[in-house]
């Protein structure tokens, strides 16, 4: 576990079986480890002064030994076309990090960040202009979940790590995260209910796999041929599609888990009749979800929203050719709705002559 807080450990990211064995350092019983989990991950308490039941020496202990962490809430964002709520919070080191929380006829969804800032270098993902700053640790991701939590007083019933950040790029933190969040003993949340998107970092694709969880794996895929998928991800220079599919085969081999792939469409260049044969040749046979994305227009990049007509014939392309295809529902477009912008805009504000850095995969 990195530690972001000099000498003192991150109570909230300690499974059970870990806060059991900090209690017993601590001369404890077992219960007082199992009355801490449930205040922090299922009564969601602020802080050690809202656990009643646990003595104020032992609170005092903790107070002095562990951090507890919490995120300060900045802004909040909420659309008037959806009730979309966008948020942002600042960690305890300073920097921020932004969550969306959506209301669906199925439930409620929080997208959270996974990282402080990404270093894929995506080029139509506001995200990545100012490169990676740190992971978050597990506490931090799970906070984004419990402060939406409490802020909106409605239970969080699906969870997607398609935020600020590459999960995958912040892998034994992000394990951690879901065996958090699907503790019984915590929120619960089904891991069927959780999806974790990827810009394709095969070998921890297939880390992921030898996990056995049954979580939903969205890859980024936006283009079906190395060369144009070169000119959107700088990752692709590294893992050519055909390794891609062999992974993602492996995946499902291992999970019994279908693939979604995700796939923007950019206007005049990856959203023609082409695109979408080259699609289906690539991907026809494999268990697999495409996700149709009107891209985001972010004004740092050039690339526009494939128009609707296009879109829904993409789509249609997709469907004669045996390809299961839907288009994303679009939430929250009033608020600064792609990924990193609302944190983009804070920091600008905080420091006007802030330069982007370059970044590459």
């Amino acid at each position: 576990m990195e530690d972001l807080f000099a000498n003192r450990k991150d109570i909230k990211s300690f499974t059970l079986p870990q806060l059991k064995e900090e209690m017993g350092l601590l001369g404890e019983k077992t219960f007082r480890a199992v009355q801490l989990y449930e205040w922090m991950h299922r009564k969601l308490a602020a802080g050690y002064e809202e656990m009643t039941n646990i003595p104020r020496k032992l609170a005092d202990r903790c107070r002095e030994q562990y951090e507890y962490t919490t995120l300060r809430l900045l802004q909040v964002q909420e659309s008037r076309l959806d009730g979309t709520r966008k948020y942002l919070f600042e960690l305890p080191d300073g920097n921020t990090v932004e969550s969306v929380w959506m209301r669906y006829k199925h439930g409620n969804s929080v997208c959270i960040s996974s990282q402080v800032g990404c270093r894929m270098g995506c080029r139509f993902c506001a995200s990545t202009l100012d490169g990676l700053e740190r992971n978050l640790l597990p506490s931090e991701m799970l906070e984004q979940i419990y402060a939406i939590t409490r802020h909106t007083a409605e239970r969080v019933s699906n969870v997607v790590v398609m935020g600020t950040g590459e999960p995958l790029d912040n892998f034994d933190h992000l394990i951690q995260f879901i065996t958090l969040l699907s503790d019984e003993n915590g929120l619960h949340i089904s891991q069927r209910n959780i999806t974790v998107s990827t810009c394709g970092i095969v070998p921890r694709m297939r880390q992921l796999a030898d996990r056995h969880l049954q979580i939903t794996l969205a890859l980024s895929l936006h283009a079906a041929t190395d060369e144009k998928r070169r000119e959107l991800m700088p990752i692709a220079n590294r893992y050519s599609v055909d390794e891609l599919m062999e992974v993602c085969a492996y995946y499902f081999e291992q999970t019994g888990r279908r693939i979604t792939f995700e796939y923007s469409l950019v206007k005049g260049v990856n959203d023609s009749d082409d695109d979408a044969m080259q699609l289906i040749r690539l991907i026809r046979g494999l268990n697999c979800h495409v996700n149709l994305i009107p891209v985001n227009p972010i004004k740092e990049r050039e690339y526009v929203q494939s128009e609707r007509r296009a879109v829904e014939a993409f789509q249609n392309k997709l469907e004669q050719g045996g390809v299961n295809a839907t288009v994303r529902r679009e939430m929250g477009r009033d608020i600064d709705g792609a990924c990193g912008q609302l944190r983009r805009r804070h920091l600008k504000q905080q420091d006007p002559g802030r330069e982007d850095c370059q970044v590459d995969a």
